[in-house]
């Protein structure tokens, strides 16, 4: 799977769990759970959703390193590989 596919599959991952997400508007250079204001349940339903989505185990304690769009493709990506 390519970048821009991984990056299609985050974005909508991260739209299942907050709809109101605008990705057009999205900063890869600022955390994203800031950036869309994400709870901690919220996080948890998104790395869910990737895991569905993709088919990749993320494990819990990645999640923190994971906190920009760019960080999190390259992530997959390398799992994904």
């Amino acid at each position: 799977m390519d970048e821009a596919a991984i990056r299609n599959e985050v974005l909508q991952a991260l739209k299942s769990v907050a709809p109101e997400v605008e990705p057009e508007r999205l900063r890869c250079d600022r955390p994203l759970r800031e950036e869309v204001d994400l709870d901690s349940m919220d996080w948890l339903r998104f790395m869910a959703s990737l895991h569905r989505r993709l088919g990749v185990s993320i494990p819990e304690e990645d999640y923190r390193r994971l906190d920009r769009i760019d960080v999190l493709v390259d992530y997959l990506r390398r799992r994904l590989a």
